[in-house]
Parts: structure tokens; C-alpha cells; sequence
């Protein structure tokens, strides 16, 4: 996605950059897990040609060799310094070891392997019109986007095959995991000098995803999305959420420690994060797994729940304040074949959650997860041992470390 600007049939990656900024506007390409979005932001009377240099990019791109060469070494050095980093390396060994995913930023080995015909054929695979959708926002007619759409794709063809069909991806039917113990495993990245460390505690929810389909053409939001987004924001989402109040706040052990859902077509991947002072590690671990019994144990009161929806709400409602973020709020019910009425329901969909809903999703969901540690294992040994007396632990030399491997030591 990161390289569809980088050159089409007719203009340079220079030329596409100047011919937007001549139209004082601009283009961008993004991808993620689930979609790849290409777009532009432009003043009304200049959306025709700025439409027409996104179509060039979107059916014509030629991936110069030249621009894939720099573009991966830019990637790789960014990741060599990333991955000295206890944050980054934490998140990337989350991915691999509790998600079974590889880092979506890729690893040095994976960007270095990449070819122009990789590319080419990731391309020739998904950027078709049954695979897309156009999306205006701002101050123009249905009318006006539809002369725009035939004028600039409207030859855009599927390719002629027979597989190539518009169709929902369906989940694993997986059961849900109800764990007696908190962690299920715990790993220590000895990265010696480090000076900190980072402690996550990351958990891979199964079928409580985003959406359900009852049937193959319609999609409904699962009702356990929006209990899960209100656990996540009074456990670690933002300032005021359970874990920066007795990380930071009360002790001073970090400058922030937070929580996350990143969203998957039926599963969630759950993730909590905290960079510390190396010799703090053990303590923050500790912390963090008794945040998460609290809401398997407890039930949170309505005048702590209440501020958390409503911190949700004030976010969802500043995604309308532009343009660009308004498509980005359309992509994601495209993304998931979700209605347009989700956007209208969700406010109050936050707020019908019970404090009995999130400790029964907490309890449901949020055991049997992995700590990780990344950092100076020499440090925090002794403590750790302390505090975790029954807990066998894992390490793993950083030297020795393969994130391109299911084991993730190298051979």
C-alpha cells in the first residue's frame, strides 16, 4: 500500500507529489491488517484533478525498482533502531508468540525478501472493484461523485476469473477461553544494558470480534465490542484508566502505562503496555496482572464506569470533526460489512454496558494471557523471582531472538 504512490504509468513519484501540492492538496496510501486505503484531500474546486491523479495511482501504479530499493531501506533501518527499543521489541514479540501473527511492519529478513513481483502479484490479486470501495466526503453531490467515479474508473474491470468473487471472510469457529490462572505463560527478552524495560501482558481474545453474520450478506455488530471498548478504557484508556493510576500516578514507575484492542474479523488481540525503569520490571508486572484479576474478581462501581463511557463517546464524536476522518469511520464498517446505522447506535450502545458485563467479558476473555518482559534480565531477576515464586520463566537471549521463527530463537 506504503508504494502505490511511488510511480505510475504516465508520472514519477517526484511528479504525483508535485502535480497534489500544486493543487494544495495531498495523497496517501495506508494498509493494515484488514484493508489498504489510498485517498486525497482536496478544496472543492479541485477535486476533478485530484481525482484523476488517484485513479492513475490506484490502476496504473508501475512500482519502480528504484523507489521499492529506497523505500525498503528506509524500512530496515527504522526497524534495526526499532528493535533495540524494549516498547517496539516487546509488541513484536507479542505478535509472534500469544498472536501467531508477524509484526505488520514486517522484520528486517521479510522487507529484505520482498520483490517487484511480489508486489506486483499481491496487486494483480486484490486491487479490483469488487474488492473496493470510493468514499466522498465534504462538499460534493452524490451526483458530482458519480460523474467522478465513471469518469475515472469506470473502465476499472474485475480480472476474468471465476474465484475472483465478492465475498465475506468467516472466522474459525473457536471456542472461548475461560482460564483458571491469569498468565498462561511468562517470557523474559534479556536485552542487557537496556536501562528499561517494557512489561506487557498480551491475550488473544477468540470470537468476540467485531461483527457477526447471520447470514452471508449481513453483518451486525457483536454486542461484546462495545463491553470490551469499555473494559479497555477503565483498565488502560487514557490518564485516568486503572493501570496509569497505580503505575504512574501512585508509584511513579512509568510516564504512562495503557491497554488496546486491536480488532480482528472475528477475534481481538489484547494488549497491555508499560515501559519502566529496568529494576521496577517485576513490580509493574506484578501490577498489571492484579489490575487484570480485579476485573475478573470485581465489579466496577457506575461512577467509575460512567467517566470511561463517556471519555469513549467524546472520542467517537471528535472522528466527525473532518472530512478524512469521517471516511475513516465509513472505511471501518466497510472493512467489517457493517450497516451505516452502527455509526448512529453506538453512543448509546457504550452506554447500556453494565458493570456485571465487563467482569463477565473479563472473566470470559482476559485469562490464561502472557507477560512479557523485555529488558536487562539481571536487573529485575531477583525480584521477579519474588514475586512470581511459582512461575516458571522463559528467557530468551535478545542476541538469540528470531522473530521470523515459531519458536523465536534462532536455529
Amino acid at each position: 500500500g506504503d508504494l502505490l504512490t511511488k510511480g505510475t504509468k504516465t508520472r514519477k513519484a517526484e511528479a504525483i507529489s508535485e502535480q497534489m501540492e500544486f493543487l494544495g492538496s495531498s495523497i496517501n496510501s495506508t494498509t493494515n491488517w484488514m484493508v489498504t486505503n489510498v485517498g486525497f484531500s482536496a478544496t472543492t474546486d479541485k477535486v476533478d484533478k485530484a481525482a484523476a491523479i488517484l485513479a492513475d495511482v490506484i490502476l496504473n501504479p508501475t512500482f519502480p525498482q528504484s523507489e521499492i530499493d529506497l523505500y525498503k531501506s528506509q524500512l530496515i533501518d527504522e526497524l534495526n533502531v526499532d528493535l533495540k527499543q524494549p516498547g517496539t521489541l516487546g509488541r513484536f514479540v507479542a505478535a509472534r508468540y500469544t498472536f501467531g501473527e508477524h509484526p505488520v511492519q514486517g522484520t528486517p529478513e521479510t522487507i529484505k525478501a520482498i520483490t517487484r513481483k511480489d508486489l506486483l502479484a499481491i496487486y494483480k490479486a486484490n486491487y479490483y472493484p469488487n474488492m473496493s470501495t470510493l468514499i466522498f466526503t465534504g462538499d460534493i453531490t452524490l451526483a458530482q461523485a458519480k460523474l467522478l467515479a465513471k469518469k475515472y474508473f469506470g473502465l476499472w474491470k474485475n480480472p476474468a476469473r471465476k474465484d475472483v468473487t465478492e465475498t465475506l471472510l468467516e472466522a474459525p469457529a473457536m471456542p472461548r477461553t475461560n482460564e483458571n490462572q491469569t498468565i498462561k505463560r511468562f517470557l523474559v527478552v534479556d536485552l542487557p544494558n537496556s536501562g528499561q524495560s517494557s512489561v506487557t501482558y498480551s491475550k488473544l481474545i477468540r470470537d468476540e470480534g467485531k461483527v457477526e453474520c447471520p447470514d452471508t450478506n449481513k453483518c451486525v455488530s457483536n454486542g461484546n465490542y462495545y463491553v470490551a471498548n469499555v473494559l479497555n478504557s477503565l483498565l488502560g484508556g487514557g490518564y485516568s484508566s486503572r493501570m496509569n493510576q497505580e503505575i504512574r500516578i501512585k508509584r511513579g514507575l512509568s510516564y504512562g502505562a495503557g491497554s488496546s484492542i486491536a480488532w480482528r474479523w472475528s477475534d481481538a488481540n489484547f494488549i497491555t503496555r508499560c515501559q519502566t525503569k529496568t529494576v521496577s520490571a517485576a513490580e509493574v508486572a506484578e501490577l498489571t496482572v492484579k489490575e487484570i484479576d480485579r476485573l475478573v474478581n470485581d465489579t466496577a462501581s457506575g461512577s467509575e464506569l460512567n467517566p470511561r463511557k463517556n471519555v469513549l463517546n467524546g472520542d467517537f464524536g471528535r472522528t466527525f470533526e473532518t472530512n478524512s476522518s469521517i471516511s475513516g469511520q465509513i472505511a471501518d464498517l466497510l472493512t467489517f460489512s457493517l450497516p451505516y446505522s452502527e455509526l448512529n447506535s453506538f453512543m448509546n450502545n457504550v452506554e447500556k454496558v453494565s458493570p456485571q458485563q465487563v467482569k463477565e467479558f473479563a472473566a470470559n476473555n482476559l485469562r490464561g494471557g502472557d507477560i512479557i518482559i523485555v529488558g536487562d534480565y539481571n536487573d529485575f531477576k531477583a525480584d521477579l523471582a519474588k514475586r512470581f515464586p511459582n512461575q516458571k520463566i522463559e528467557v530468551i537471549k535478545a542476541d538469540d531472538l528470531d522473530l521470523n521463527s515459531d519458536t523465536l530463537r534462532k536455529k
